[in-house]
């Protein structure tokens, strides 16, 4: 059995199997990296929805709705809190059963703490426990992403040619677009169907299900993948291999902070043209929330158009210009477009086109790149723990924090929030001197959700 690995990223790699050969090309790997991406998404935006059309009214049904809101933005960070915690110990799983037992049992987590969310009865039933269970699911959720790291998009980073790493960049971000696009349509679909009533009492569940099934497809197809002798070699051959945490910070932690803050910018962005306008509109104006739904869909597939052309842009001019260019655009739209939302619907169409369209480009380079950048036996876990340390740094209180500062300040003051993540982005490439000077330098950053 023979195994022929390609030097300086060729397009394809070949596997040997007595006497015959099979190419594995990172086409086969992007597409295990887009199933498993939209699926944690798509889990990730029907919490984030429901936080806004059904938690409010349904857990904090005692207080005023912008109370209520903000209550049920305060339980939304848990998850990105519990996810560096889900990292150490699934990693152990992985070091002593193997990637295949952590991801089973990391998508089954995941799943069963968003299906059981679904089965909640409201404040009214059990009062303050619900809350509690409310909570605890979160955090279970979050937990269990920690554990959903497969390598995948590591593996393809490293594999992808050397003039079109911009490109195999970009591709686990299309699952965060897509993932959106199902649940908003799908949210929308249920709010305009069924009357408040019956959506607030069963309504909302459905799409709680659909998670959890989603998670079951996906899983099968991304064991699939790693499961496979091929891939097993691959990952073993790249050194795509857990190892304990701690032993990862204390070697890799420099790597990890800027990885973890050069795309602070497209991290706020991305809750503030996503759970942001939704509860901003739904608490102020007269928009239907399946008008903004279906607005939001359509801002969504622009945001895949600008993904793809985000990779286009950085095999031409290189990713740490692209990231740094997005972060200025982040820094100019904070100043002018938040008050667009108070415009009536023309406003929050602008409002969120332009911002997708510069997520995507800023969003669609933020991922994918790290594994060059640490040393060998630390790529796997290090790539983990940048991607959870980013989410919770630049985007687990954006919700709460730019709700909080809107209805108080006014919507100008939301754009602050915006403005200090762009200005971190530009200080943390400013110091990630290793990218400057050479465009298709492999950068430092690893966000593959």
């Amino acid at each position: 059995m023979t195994t022929t690995l390609p030097q300086g990223g060729a397009a394809g790699l070949v596997t040997g199997h007595a006497g015959h050969s099979e190419t594995v090309s990172p086409g086969e790997i992007a597409i295990g990296v887009i199933i498993g991406r939209t699926s944690e998404f798509f889990d990730f935006f029907v919490y984030a929805i429901a936080s806004v059309l059904v938690f409010p009214r349904f857990f904090f049904p005692f207080t005023d709705a912008l109370s209520g809101t903000l209550w049920s933005f305060a339980i939304f960070p848990l998850a990105f809190v519990a996810r560096p915690v889900g990292s150490f110990v699934f990693m152990t799983i992985d070091r002593r059963y193997g990637r295949s037992a952590k991801l089973a049992i990391a998508l089954f987590l995941l799943g069963g703490s968003t299906a059981a969310i679904a089965f909640l009865p409201g404040y009214d039933g059990l009062g303050k426990s619900a809350i509690a269970l409310l909570a605890l699911f979160r955090l279970g959720q979050g937990f269990a992403l920690g554990g959903s790291w497969d390598g995948l998009s590591s593996l393809l980073a490293l594999n992808a040619p050397r003039d079109r790493r911009g490109w195999y960049a970009m591709i686990p971000q299309l699952g965060a677009p897509l993932g959106l696009i199902v649940a908003s349509s799908m949210f929308a679909f249920f709010v305009a169907a069924l009357p408040t009533e019956d959506f607030l009492s069963w309504g909302w569940r459905f799409p709680f299900f659909v998670a959890f099934a989603i998670n079951v497809v996906a899983l099968f197809a991304r064991l699939r993948l790693v499961e496979s002798p091929e891939f097993v070699r691959l990952f073993e051959s790249r050194d795509l291999q857990p190892e304990p945490a701690m032993t990862t910070i204390r070697s890799e932690w420099r790597t990890i902070l800027i990885g973890a803050l050069a795309p602070l910018a497209s991290f706020a962005l991305f809750h503030m043209v996503t759970v942001f306008p939704l509860s901003w509109v739904y608490l102020n104006t007269k928009t239907a929330p399946e008008s903004f739904l279906i607005i939001e869909c359509g801002a969504a597939m622009i945001g895949v158009f600008a993904i793809i052309v985000s990779g286009y842009l950085a095999d031409r001019v290189g990713r740490r210009a692209v990231l740094a260019g997005s972060a200025a655009a982040i820094a100019a739209f904070s100043g002018f477009a938040p008050q667009m939302l108070g415009m009536g619907t023309g406003g929050e169409v602008a409002f969120m086109t332009i911002g997708f369209a510069i997520l995507g480009i800023s969003f669609g380079q933020s991922s994918g790149a790290v594994a060059s950048s640490f040393s060998s036996q630390h790529r796997y876990t290090g790539s983990a723990l940048t991607s959870d340390i980013a989410w919770l740094v630049g985007a687990a209180f954006a919700p709460l924090i730019a709700l909080k500062l809107a209805m108080t300040y006014g919507l100008i003051a939301s754009g602050a929030y915006l403005l200090s993540g762009a200005a971190i982005t530009l200080v943390a490439l400013w110091f990630n001197r290793e990218l400057a000077g050479n465009k298709n330098a492999m950068s430092p950053l690893s966000m593959a959700a």
